[in-house]
């Protein structure tokens, strides 16, 4: 993934996902929670 092409918030989503690669990382857009990549297709 080209990582320098990424959102503020995307970056920050990449880099915490890098600290904890086995855990489905939860990320708060809004008022609501996300999943993305590998995260959401697993969970889905």
């Amino acid at each position: 993934m080209a990582t320098e092409k990424l959102s503020p918030g995307m970056q920050q989503y990449v880099d915490i996902k890098k600290q904890y690669p086995d855990a489905f990382l939860l990320f708060r857009m809004g008022d609501f929670y996300e999943l993305f990549y590998e995260d959401a297709i697993n969970a889905a």
